[in-house]
């Protein structure tokens, strides 16, 4: 089991980085035969991905969120089970070029740089705190996608505007489209931050004597929430559209990544167990 592993984490890397070059020339030559290979391509890759995440989990008896590089590939896969699914859903394929190249990068670090751990923290091999990880890093993959979507709003209006028309205008989707997908996007991240909330303020009393509902993270999390919460009421109760719906979209991608990278360096807490 062990040498498999190892071998799909070998792997994986190249993978990624098949599929994203062929969504890549996909984006550059619009041929039947490459639109056909790329999905093919994605679809191969999370099987094995999943497998492996599968294996791994079995093998050492916790979920891969030990250490940043096993939630690094954690991460790769969230990223790319919600692309696909994105993609499933609106048929809308040329927008992978700029959304597969995250899973690549994090897959190719997380391979040179994990370990085999066998002992962890028994708080790391609850099945409740997989899940809430999972949920979460789905959930942030969700409002990612919604900013990049929302840039690629802004540049096709730009070409619009000014009358310059190039590749972006001839490979993206309508502005309705992208502001549909940014949204759609938006309300995967809200759902899945939702679920791992919840997820959390259950686990959490039975993880810890004395918990403390305080913690820089969870505040943060929640105050990205309620962003999300406020720009998704806006569009259904106040038909908020255009390039508003997009700046809410960037502005609460920028929040997030405030949360993510400063307050998780600045401050600890509960959410620190490596």
């Amino acid at each position: 089991m062990i040498n498999l592993i190892h071998s799909l984490n070998s792997l994986l890397p190249l993978f990624y980085g098949i599929t994203f070059l062929l969504y890549l020339l996909n984006f550059f030559y619009e041929k039947r035969g490459l639109s056909l290979w790329k999905r093919l391509s994605l679809f191969i890759t999370l099987f094995f991905h999943f497998f492996y995440l599968l294996i791994r989990t079995l093998e050492f008896k916790h979920t891969p969120i030990t250490t940043v590089f096993e939630i690094m590939t954690l991460l790769a896969f969230a990223i790319t089970i919600s692309y696909y699914i994105i993609e499933l859903v609106t048929d809308v394929r040329n927008t992978g070029t700029f959304i597969l190249f995250l899973p690549l990068i994090f897959q190719t670090i997380s391979s040179f740089n994990i370990k085999d751990l066998l002992e962890v923290k028994d708080i790391l091999r609850s099945p409740y705190l997989g899940f809430h990880v999972f949920t979460a890093l789905s959930g942030y993959a969700g409002i990612t996608f919604s900013a990049i979507y929302g840039l690629l709003y802004l540049l096709l209006y730009k070409q619009i505007k000014t009358q310059k028309f190039g590749l972006i205008f001839n490979r993206m989707p309508s502005l309705e489209m992208l502001e549909y997908l940014s949204m759609v996007s938006a309300l995967v991240g809200f759902v899945m931050l939702t679920i791992a909330i919840v997820i959390g303020f259950i686990w959490l009393p039975q993880a810890f004597t004395e918990p403390s509902y305080f913690d820089p993270k969870l505040v943060a999390t929640i105050i990205v929430w309620l962003f999300y919460a406020f720009g998704i009421s806006g569009k259904w109760f106040f038909k908020w559209s255009g390039r508003k719906i997009v700046y809410l979209s960037i502005t609460g991608f920028v929040i997030s990544l405030f949360s993510m990278s400063i307050l998780n360096l600045v401050f600890t807490g509960f959410h620190k167990f490596f």
